[in-house]
Order: structure tokens, then C-alpha cells, then sequence
């Protein structure tokens, strides 16, 4: 079975967007959304990526990375999906009750129904890349295997 998600007010999985209002510490600093970290580190280490990082909505800080009054960083093209796992991960890192949902999906395929963006989505005909889907569905695989670890198995219990 395929889950698709769109926006962040769709319920259960409206978790699963970059704007869900999901906030987390990342290398020191608080980012009020996952959106945000991405749009700012396309101008890593200058005023503008703390510019966006203040805006006060995921919408606003998409609208201000989108802006290229201001150049992005050299590697832009080349780092961009870890920069997006990076956030995505330490998301659900951060929240319990999100986690969850993300690990009760199982093995279905998750695809971000964007009707707009071929890359991060499956754009509206289906044929993107779902980039986003691919990196919750990495994202709940790494977890899963932190929970595995946390968890002794009935192997590792002491018998009497």
C-alpha cells in the first residue's frame, strides 16, 4: 500500500511535511520547522540563512529560499538531499508522538503528493521523483534500527 501526503494540516500524516510546525535544535541552533533548516542552508554561513530562519512561517522561509536575489552555496546541487535528511531526521528524532506515526507506517511506500514539484514530490502526474518520500521512508528505516538497538531481544534475557 502507498501513503500520500500533502500540507501539514492532513491528519495523520500531515507530520510528514517540511511544514509541520515541528521544531528542533540542529548544530546549536533552533529551527521552528524542517523548512526553514532546508531553505536556510542553501545560504549556509551568511545574514540570509538567519534571515530565513526568523521568518515567521514555513511558507515565508520557502518564499525567501526561493529568492535568488542572494546566490546560493557552491554545492548547492550536490548536497541538497543530505541537508534535507539532516533536518528530516533530527525532526522525528526530536518528537516522540511524530516518530510514531512515521514507524506505524511500516513498510508502505510513502510519496509526498506535491502536485507542483517533480523532485521532492511525484508532481501532479505522478511521474517525480518523491525525493521527500524516499527520505522518510530512510528515515524510518534508520530509526527503526535505533529502536531495534534500544530494545534488548528475549535472546539477550538472563535465563535462570
Amino acid at each position: 500500500m502507498t501513503i500520500y501526503f500533502y500540507g501539514s494540516k492532513g491528519k495523520p500524516y500531515g507530520c510528514f511535511s517540511n511544514f509541520s510546525p515541528h521544531g528542533f535544535e540542529l548544530d546549536g541552533t533552533w529551527w521552528p520547522t524542517s523548512e526553514h533548516y532546508f531553505q536556510a542552508q542553501k545560504f549556509a554561513g551568511t545574514p540570509y540563512a538567519e534571515e530565513i530562519r526568523r521568518a515567521r512561517t514555513p511558507s515565508e522561509a520557502a518564499k525567501r529560499g526561493r529568492r535568488r536575489s542572494h546566490p546560493l552555496r557552491p554545492d548547492w546541487e550536490q548536497v541538497k538531499d543530505q541537508v534535507m535528511l539532516r533536518g528530516v531526521m533530527r525532526k522525528f528524532e526530536t518528537h516522540a508522538g511524530i516518530r510514531s506515526i512515521l514507524l506505524a507506517t511500516g513498510n508502505q511506500t510513502l510519496v509526498e503528493h506535491a502536485p507542483h514539484d517533480y523532485y521532492w514530490g511525484c508532481g501532479s502526474d505522478g511521474s517525480g521523483q518523491n525525493k521527500l518520500g524516499q527520505i522518510l521512508m530512510e528515515v524510518r528505516h534508520r530509526l527503526r534500527k535505533v529502536k531495534e538497538r534500544a530494545t534488548p531481544s528475549s535472546k539477550n534475557t538472563l535465563q535462570e
